[in-house]
């Protein structure tokens, strides 16, 4: 789904768990960074005078009556001199029976969904102090739906949470905000048998009660922000698999699933799951919960969601498995500071679906999957840093914090090579000032900087903090220079935007030559309207505009008649991507020809089928000598298959075949 600075990489791996060295280049990049990095204290939203260090989660489900009741012990320091009080968030409609700190009970108020407590003297800066609320009731819904007593198709109890983004105050008492994680947390569910409580860590008890009920007690030793917290209860049947991250060490994967929902199909998928696994470590570093667990625990919602360690799955397919593993990394491990940065989460985890495609397909399938997510980023409304965080569907927007999000990484990998973009990737996952912790924007921004050694300012600002995407008006000639060299002329402009006026990329195009090989060349586009002049060896046939979709745009590309003979050829290109499931672009070349006159000229392409029948026009519209493209979405009620498309342009037709598959 849907930091401050801690150098708890070492600490945990070291301290905690003794037993498992951090990786050599972990270490490097860590002790790299820090030297260069100083990012400051992160102010946190909410009550920002204590900080949370731990929560303790004894909570009874009473799935009959549809009521939980018990305690919650919080564990924090005080962030202010003589704190004489503090409030918490929980929901109005749960009772708070009392608060007790060391045995002693506290005086308390509400109002609305504050609870407010006085201590009974005040607590310096620095020190620490523990509180305990009694409570019970029956929890409220909000957002995704927060706590759900609901039932299986059967009629069995299937009882879940989804906090994300303002839910956990609706279930238990908390510090209701990603950008205070508590450094661990134990978790503790008691429910009717035969009902298995899954839930965050390591389950490192189960107490049968002897009256019907059993206790689940759950252990996390990694910092967890409070949304990520966990209840999936249900009579589940559990399947185990193995992910292998070195030749003497492997890591439990548990699956909980409903008994009716298990099949040979599903265990498939989530046999993919340690090959997943496999694939987001080498990009983006060893999977961060690697002592504890992970697996995927089912539950009645109708998305997924990314619960640290053991992620809630409402449907299965390998994408969705995908996007909810990568979360592990960006979204769990390191976490948005606020929910104004949630592209760091969705973005992320999505572009990770991609990458897994593009590991298991090939880059084709990327390519595909990149320009999907580019007609729905198109769509996208106001920046991708969210301005409004007061509507649940103004963070969780899929055209922005998740598809545009997405984009965003794909043209920074475009910009900074591949190698350096996975190293900015690694070492953002286990730097110190955010593992474990939160992070804002700049925080990734200042880490991308520093592994690539480029100022990225122009690309953040423009693609996170502005707003729509560049619409270029280009044309190309040439001047013949000699048999073996020419000179490419390209003119760019860019439609008016409001935010950046204008959008400042690299630029690549392919340009192909005669009896030469093609050659890409970049311009860096830093100007509204803009010219550049480009030495190349041999004579130019034609030339293309950002041939890698490595930028979010649209084009109109042509050729620009300079008065001198051109060596056009007429042309037909096979359609980009192919095969292709929605959107695909297919390019033209319209020749410059002697005695011929010069201006518009028609252009006709028309798609059928393999019988020859006539099922669309893609395109009708005049167009200058030159290459040109044009972007077409196959109609929804057309099958898979194979088709042909034809271009007829003065008296002269070419055909291509195209593999669409939905």
């Amino acid at each position: 789904m849907k930091t401050i600075t801690f150098l708890l990489v070492i600490i945990i791996n070291t301290f905690l768990y003794s037993q498992t060295e951090v990786p050599v280049w972990v270490k490097s990049e860590m002790m790299k960074a820090e030297k260069k990095l100083a990012l400051g204290k992160i102010t946190y939203p909410g009550d920002s005078r204590f900080n949370v260090k731990y929560y303790k989660l004894d909570l009874r489900i009473n799935h009959i009556l549809q009521r939980i009741s018990g305690n919650v012990r919080i564990d924090a320091t005080a962030d202010s001199n003589n704190l004489s009080s503090i409030f918490i968030d929980l929901a109005s409609s749960l009772v708070v029976d009392s608060i007790k700190m060391n045995n002693t009970l506290l005086p308390f108020t509400r109002n609305a969904d504050k609870t407010f407590i006085n201590f009974i003297s005040p607590i310096n800066q620095g020190q620490k102090f523990s509180i305990t609320i009694f409570y019970n009731g029956v929890p409220s819904s909000s957002g995704f739906g927060s706590f759900t007593f609901g039932t299986r198709p059967g009629g069995q109890p299937s009882i879940y949470t989804l906090s994300q983004p303002y839910g956990t105050k609706d279930w238990w008492p908390c510090k209701d905000t990603p950008g205070d994680k508590a450094d661990s947390a134990d978790i503790w569910f008691t429910v009717s048998n035969p009902l298995k409580a899954v839930s965050n860590g390591k389950l490192t008890e189960i107490v049968n009660n002897g009256d019907g009920t059993s206790t689940y007690k759950w252990k996390v030793r990694y910092p967890i922000a409070q949304y990520l917290i966990s209840l999936a209860a249900s009579d589940f049947v559990q399947y185990d698999n193995y992910y292998r991250y070195s030749q003497t060490d492997s890591m439990k994967l548990n699956h909980f699933i409903y008994p009716e929902s298990f099949s040979p199909s599903l265990k498939n998928l989530l046999d993919l799951t340690p090959q997943m696994l496999q694939v987001f470590a080498q990009r983006f570093g060893e999977y961060p919960f690697i002592l504890e667990k992970y697996g995927h625990a089912e539950f009645g919602w109708s998305g997924g969601m990314e619960h640290q360690t053991c992620s809630s799955m409402g449907f299965w397919s390998d994408w969705i498995i995908a996007h909810e593993l990568a979360h592990q990394w960006y979204g769990d491990a390191i976490t948005c500071k606020d929910w104004n940065n949630i592209w760091l989460n969705e973005g992320f985890a999505t572009y990770s679906e991609g990458l897994w495609i593009e590991a298991k397909q090939g880059s084709q399938a990327y390519q595909n999957f990149i320009s999907g997510k580019m007609n729905t980023a198109k769509t996208a409304v106001g920046s991708v840093y969210v301005t409004d965080i007061s509507s649940v569907g103004s963070i969780f927007n899929y055209a922005r914090s998740y598809a545009k999000g997405a984009v965003i990484l794909h043209m920074l990998r475009g910009i900074v090579g591949d190698s350096v973009f996975f190293n900015i990737m690694r070492t953002y996952t286990y730097h110190p000032s955010v593992a474990y912790g939160v992070a804002t924007t700049e925080n990734f921004k200042q880490i991308a900087e520093i592994v690539s050694g480029m100022d990225l300012n122009y690309f953040f600002n423009q693609w996170v903090y502005g707003v729509n995407y560049p619409k270029y008006v280009a044309s190309w000639s040439t001047n013949q220079l000699s048999d073996s060299l020419t000179f490419l002329n390209i003119v760019i402009q860019q439609q008016p935007n409001s935010n950046p006026t204008f959008f400042t990329m690299p630029i690549q195009f392919l340009v192909k030559r005669a009896s030469l090989s093609d050659t890409i060349v970049t311009v860096f586009n830093n100007q509204q309207n803009q010219n550049f002049q480009i030495p190349i060896r041999g004579a130019i046939t034609s030339v293309q505009f950002d041939p890698k979709n490595l930028i979010l745009k649209d084009v109109s590309f042509a050729y620009s008649n300079n008065d001198q003979e051109s060596n056009f050829n007429f042309e037909l290109e096979q359609n980009f991507p192919n095969p292709f499931n929605s959107t695909t672009v297919i390019r033209f070349t319209l020749p410059h020809e002697q005695n011929h006159s010069e201006g518009l000229k028609l252009v006709t392409i028309k798609l059928y089928n393999l019988l020859g029948k006539e099922i669309d026009t893609i395109v009708k519209n005049y167009y200058e000598v030159g290459t040109h493209s044009v972007s077409y979405t196959m109609k929804d009620h057309l099958p898979s298959g194979a088709y042909f498309y034809t271009l007829s342009y003065d008296g002269k037709k070419t055909t291509k075949k195209m593999l669409y598959l939905r």
